[in-house]
């Protein structure tokens, strides 16, 4: 791979796409914008980090009943990325990713099951919080934006609760679980319930309003502030009151197709079996409607306090010079070919949420983002640092695997031709391209599906004959020399926890098998008729 920009060199400089490339990155390096007096080489940066919210927000319209008003709002006043995609289905790896700039094949932080700050690659990067710290920025974070306590200790000027404890103490029912009965290798919070609690009793309030008092502060010099939400990740315990606002007898599940899985290979089966088959024990409980409420509450608390931040902005100095980042680091499946949870390459877990607005006045952007549109282009989470360090105007990182999107925030309705590709673990590929979505496996099993008319993923195309010159192209954006994940880095796993693919070898290997041995079962066929979420 190229040291400078393998992302840029494989992916983006293909003969069907230079004319495309020309119109959207040149106007980024030979058309520098004109700058008048005055223009803001420095804009502030509110930058929301949402975890483990899917396309069912109201912005990304995949579920009916799903209520985020502030986040529609936000919507309307800045770009909507409607097709951007997590460089990984798991929260640290995504995190790792989109925080540093490089993929996780370029890296090797490839799994949710390593320490960030242990990756070699990673260790000789600046992160976003240490790029605009040594370009004079003042930045302040609260709740979780690394993954979990593996915080950036060098990012940041002050940090809430504290740069060692870097998430609020969260709430939980006086008896746990509150609804899910336990099985055997579940996640200890696979748990939902309403608390009869205030807003202002949690712990995601307790990062709003430390990150609202910053914003209500006077600064002598350009702040980054980094809010990271934790809900809609489990367990889905807010306050009752949102869960009110989902009536268990309406609620409407996924669309689920009987049959589904008889065209899936042994790597899709084993994902959705991870853990002790949490399909077949949501179902058995009778808790998936219970589980659904619970999940779309979680969103509806995460958008109030969304709206809380986008309030203190509002009424802050700052309004008109700070440029708002809202981002998921990934989705999640609630029963969807009967898989729960993330980990896995499927659209609705690897589509995520990711909104910018870009205020008027910018040395790098005068006329701001073009607000109110909504953008089909395919993005990454990739992107977001190198959009920044662009509209920032941020020295010294050229190395980034994303791109800076400031052409498409003036011109979203512009169409880029570009792949998207997101990994699970090592050696499982996702490729997004146009309408296509093509996925391989360790194992070499694959999928292939076309979104244009199965956006449930339902039909796997992989095996027709008539896609295979479609399927070859795909594969072809596949990286040929992804970095092997640095056992250095690996953390010691729980009885739950599934070893992360390291390598073809060890995917094979008696080890793994041995280990794995404890979650193999096959998952039930569909039990009844679902309703549709449509």
């Amino acid at each position: 791979m190229s040291a400078a920009n393998p992302y840029f060199d494989r992916f983006f400089i293909k003969p069907l796409q230079a004319l495309v490339l020309t119109a959207f990155l040149f106007p980024l390096q030979g058309c520098a914008p004109e700058i008048e007096p005055g223009a803001i080489k420095h804009p502030n940066v509110l930058f929301i980090s949402l975890d483990d919210m899917n396309d069912w927000a109201g912005p990304l319209a995949g579920h009916a009943q799903a209520l985020t008003p502030n986040l529609d709002r936000f919507a309307e006043q800045g770009v909507n990325f409607t097709r951007n995609y997590a460089p990984s289905p798991g929260c640290n790896p995504s995190r790792s990713a989109t925080l540093t700039g490089l993929h996780t094949y370029t890296s090797g932080m490839y799994s949710n099951y390593q320490e960030w700050r242990k990756v070699p690659e990673l260790q000789r990067v600046q992160t976003i919080g240490q790029q605009f710290r040594s370009n004079g920025y003042y930045t302040a974070g609260a709740g979780k934006i690394f993954h979990y306590n593996q915080v950036d200790t060098l990012g940041w000027d002050d940090y809430y609760p504290s740069i060692e404890n870097p998430m609020p103490e969260d709430d939980a029912p006086e008896v746990v679980p509150a609804n899910m009965p336990v099985f055997q290798y579940m996640y200890d919070k696979f748990d939902w319930s309403g608390l009869p609690v205030s807003d202002e009793d949690t712990a995601d309030f307790e990062t709003v309003a430390y990150i609202s008092e910053q914003l209500g502060r006077d600064h002598d010099k350009p702040f980054f502030l980094a809010a990271g939400i934790y809900r809609p990740h489990l367990p889905w315990y807010v306050p009752q009151k949102y869960f009110d606002r989902f009536p268990l007898e309406d609620i409407q599940l996924p669309d689920v197709l009987p049959d589904d899985l008889l065209d899936l290979g042994p790597v899709a089966h084993e994902l959705i079996t991870r853990g002790g088959n949490y399909h077949k024990h949501v179902v058995e409980a009778g808790q998936w409607e219970k589980a659904v409420q619970g999940y779309l509450a979680s969103i509806a608390y995460a958008d109030e306090m969304v709206g809380r931040l986008l309030e203190a902005l509002e009424n802050s100095p700052y309004a008109d010079n700070t440029i708002v980042v809202i981002w998921s680091d990934h989705g999640w499946q609630l029963g969807e070919k009967m898989h729960w949870r993330k980990f896995a390459l499927w659209e609705n877990v690897i589509r995520t949420v990711m909104m910018v607005k870009v205020p008027e006045g910018l040395e790098k952007m005068p006329g701001g983002s073009a607000n109110g549109l909504a953008t089909d282009n395919l993005t990454s989470l990739l992107d977001i640092y190198p959009t920044l360090v662009d509209l920032c105007n941020l020295s010294g990182r050229d190395d980034f695997d994303g791109v800076s999107l400031r052409s498409m925030l003036a011109n979203p309705l512009e169409k880029v031709s570009r792949p998207v590709i997101t990994t699970y673990d090592y050696g499982s590929y996702s490729i997004r391209f146009e309408n296509w979505h093509y996925i391989r496996y360790l194992d070499d099993s694959e999928e292939l599906y076309d979104l244009k008319t199965d956006p449930e993923e339902w039909h796997n195309l992989a095996s027709a004959l008539e896609f295979t010159e479609i399927k070859a192209q795909l594969a072809g954006h596949i990286p040929t020399d992804p970095i092997d994940l640095p056992e250095v880095s690996l953390l010691e796993l729980m009885d739950h926890h599934v070893p992360p693919f390291r390598s073809k070898a060890y995917f094979f290997s008696d080890e793994r098998k041995e280990w794995m041995k404890r979650f193999k079962q096959v998952p039930d066929q569909l039990p009844r008729e679902q309703n549709s979420i449509k």
